[in-house]
C-alpha cells in the first residue's frame, strides 16, 4: 500500500482505518469509518462500551500478523444513532513513509451454519467419550454456551465451576452477560465473537464471581458442534495480575514517579494533533509554564528532601487550582506545566496569578517561603506545540530576569 492508493478507500462501503502501530495514532481513515467514529478518535473506539481486543498496545500484534495470523478486534462504533459493535480484521501493511501499518477492516461475518437451531434445552454431557475427558479433566475454566438463547451457559467443567464459586446447577441456569462486567451490554459482543471464524486471537473481558469480586479474563470462544449440538465452547484465563502489572507499567510511562502528575512524554502524546479531540483542544486553549525560583539555592542548603518536598507540596497547589479538564505536568526538574483547554489569555492570566499567590504562602517545617516564576501563552492557529512552548518559555524567562515571583504572558 503507498500513501496515493488511500483516497481510494473512500469508494468503499466498508469501514477501514489505518493505525500507527508504535505511536497508536490514527494515520488515515476512510468515509465509511469516519462516519462511525463521529466525533470519537481511535482509541476510544477500541476502548468502547462493546469493544475487545486480544492486546491492549497494538505493536505487540505486529510479530503475529507478519506471520499471517488471523487478528480480529470489536470495536464500539455510531451507527443509526446509538453505539454498536463492530468486528474488524487485522493486517500489516507498509506505508510510505510510515515502516508498518495496520489496517483495521470492518466486515460482516456470516452466521455458523445452523447456530440458531440449538437444542441446547436436550444438551446432557454423556459421562464417557473424549470430549467428556477433555472438557472435565481441563486445568483451564471451560463454559460450553448456547447463543441462541441470550447466551446462556449449558455445561461447565469443574475448574469453572472452581473460577466462578458456583455449583454445576447453579452455573448453568445462568447467561454470560450475568457473568460479565458489562451486563447485557456484552449480547451484541457475545453475537459478533459467536459468528468469528475458528482461530481468531482471544479478547479480554472482565468476569464477576459468586462473592462479588471481578477478575480480568483472556477468553477463546468458538463455535463447536457436540452431541449434534450447534454451542460455542468458551475457554478462560485469568490474566488480573497480567493487568495489573500492565496498568502499573502504563502509570508508570504516563507519571513522574516523585509527584505523580502527568510527564513530559504524556504531554507530547496528548497534544499530538491526533489527540486533539480528546483534549477539546479545538478551542482556545493556553499554557501556564511554572518555574520554582531559586530551587537550587533550596537544595544547596537544606538538602534533596527537602527540595522533594518543596516539589510535592508545589504539584499538591498546582492540582489543587486545576478547574475539571485542566491538565497537570511535571515538566522536569523544577518546571511544571499547566494546560488550560478552551481558556482564552486573560483568564489564563487570572489563573496563573491566583496560583503565584498561593504558592508564595505554603509554608514547609524547615524551610523559608518560595515563590515561582509563571510564564503564559494562548495558542494561535495553526501554531505547532514546540512553537508555543518556545514562546511560553520566552516568557517565562523574561519573568525571572525581571526579578522572580512574577507572572508574564508571551
Amino acid at each position: 500500500m503507498i500513501a496515493h492508493e488511500l483516497n481510494a478507500l473512500d469508494l468503499l462501503t466498508v469501514p477501514v482505518w489505518i493505525v500507527s502501530p508504535h505511536k497508536e495514532a490514527l494515520v488515515f481513515a476512510n468515509t465509511a469509518a469516519r462516519e462511525l467514529m463521529q466525533e470519537n478518535t481511535f482509541s476510544q473506539l477500541r476502548k468502547g462500551l462493546f469493544s475487545a481486543h486480544a492486546q491492549i498496545e497494538l505493536s505487540m500484534y505486529i510479530t503475529d500478523l507478519r506471520n499471517k495470523r488471523d487478528i480480529v478486534e470489536i470495536l464500539t462504533v455510531n451507527s443509526h444513532g446509538q453505539e454498536n459493535a463492530l468486528t474488524c480484521r487485522l493486517s500489516i501493511k507498509t506505508l510510505a513513509p510510515e515502516d508498518d501499518v495496520i489496517v483495521f477492516e470492518g466486515f460482516e461475518v456470516q452466521a455458523v451454519q445452523g447456530l440458531k437451531a440449538s437444542r441446547s434445552a436436550n444438551y446432557q454431557r454423556k459421562k464417557q467419550g473424549f470430549y467428556a475427558r477433555f472438557f472435565q479433566t481441563n486445568t483451564a475454566p471451560m463454559l460450553l454456551i448456547d447463543p441462541s438463547r441470550e447466551g446462556l451457559i449449558v455445561d461447565a467443567n469443574l475448574a469453572a465451576m472452581n473460577f466462578y464459586g458456583y455449583s454445576h446447577e447453579v452455573i448453568c441456569q445462568k447467561h454470560t452477560w450475568e457473568i460479565n462486567e458489562l451486563g447485557r451490554h456484552v449480547l451484541p459482543v457475545m453475537h459478533e465473537v459467536a459468528r468469528l471464524p475458528g482461530g481468531h486471537k482471544p479478547l479480554n473481558f472482565v468476569h464477576k464471581l459468586a462473592d462479588g469480586s471481578t477478575r480480568h479474563v483472556q477468553t477463546y470462544a468458538g463455535p463447536i458442534e457436540i452431541y449434534g449440538e450447534r454451542l460455542m465452547l468458551c475457554i478462560i484465563h485469568d490474566i488480573t495480575e497480567q493487568k495489573r502489572l500492565e496498568q502499573e507499567l502504563e502509570r508508570a510511562a504516563m507519571h513522574d514517579e516523585l509527584t505523580g502528575l502527568l510527564n513530559r512524554r504524556q504531554f507530547y502524546q496528548l497534544t499530538e494533533q491526533s489527540q486533539t479531540p480528546h483534549l477539546a483542544l479545538t478551542q482556545d486553549y493556553s499554557l501556564l509554564l511554572i518555574d520554582t525560583d531559586r530551587f537550587k539555592s533550596i537544595n544547596d542548603l537544606y538538602g534533596h528532601l527537602k527540595g522533594d518536598e518543596v516539589l510535592c507540596a508545589l504539584s499538591r497547589t498546582l492540582e489543587a487550582h486545576a478547574r475539571k479538564g485542566d491538565l497537570v505536568f511535571r515538566w522536569g526538574g523544577e518546571e511544571f506545566v499547566l494546560l488550560l483547554p478552551r481558556t482564552p489569555l486573560d483568564t489564563a492570566m487570572t489563573i496563573a496569578e491566583t496560583l503565584r499567590a498561593s504558592v508564595a504562602k505554603i509554608s514547609i517545617a524547615g524551610l523559608p517561603r518560595f515563590t515561582v516564576s509563571i510564564g503564559v501563552a494562548r495558542h494561535e492557529q495553526n501554531e505547532s506545540i514546540d512553537e508555543l512552548f518556545k514562546r511560553v518559555d520566552d516568557a517565562l524567562y523574561k519573568a525571572k530576569n525581571d526579578g522572580r515571583n512574577r507572572v508574564l504572558a508571551a
